[in-house]
């Protein structure tokens, strides 16, 4: 057996390896800040570098066709309707009084147990699954598009319908009624 051909255990990882470890850390870094930043506009930043660092995660494991959707989708959407609702809303763009809350802890305690739900979920259901890096590309776009067309439509419609009422109900949420606010020029 070669050395090119030895198996790569825990203690020998290869750069690739490395590089997921690495972008996996400064999106978990990113991703902490875009939730415990008190400046809306700087968290809808941090979030695009978190979303950012998860396309490059799948460009790492070779689904080029999800990394590009993350992009598109996620970065190119997503965040843009945030800040688009933002501006909308007329939410202050520097400090914001209202972005704290001492409610810290339950928020940590909250997070934490859904984060281990998650990955309990996930452990739980692919144990016994092996993916054959090796093998046919299963991540190429003629299957992936086979597979959400057949069995995720659903999901993916109802979402894109949430997200619209989200918006939504953060126009009509934030906009006071000219009566509230003739009281208050009073």
């Amino acid at each position: 057996m070669t050395p090119l051909a030895a198996d790569h255990g825990f203690l020998s990882p290869t750069g690739v390896e490395i590089a997921f470890l690495l972008v996996g850390l400064v999106t978990l870094g990113a991703a902490v800040i875009t939730v415990t930043t008190k400046q809306l506009v700087h968290a809808a930043l941090w979030l695009v570098v978190a979303l950012g660092g998860l396309a490059v995660e799948y460009l790492l494991l070779t689904a080029e066709f999800i990394a590009w959707v993350q992009v598109l989708i996620y970065i190119g959407s997503v965040v843009v309707l945030l800040l688009f609702g933002l501006m909308l809303t007329k939410a202050p763009i520097g400090r914001s009084p209202d972005a704290d809350s001492e409610h810290r802890g339950v928020a940590l305690a909250v997070a934490v147990a859904a984060a281990a739900a998650l990955v309990w979920v996930v452990v739980d259901a692919f144990r016994t699954t092996w993916i054959d890096l090796d093998g046919p590309a299963q991540g190429s776009t003629g299957v992936t598009g086979q597979f959400l067309f057949r069995h995720w439509v659903l999901p993916f419609e109802a979402l894109s319908v949430l997200l619209l009422a989200a918006l939504i109900g953060a126009i009509v949420l934030s906009r006071k009624s000219e009566a509230a606010r003739g009281k208050e020029q009073r």
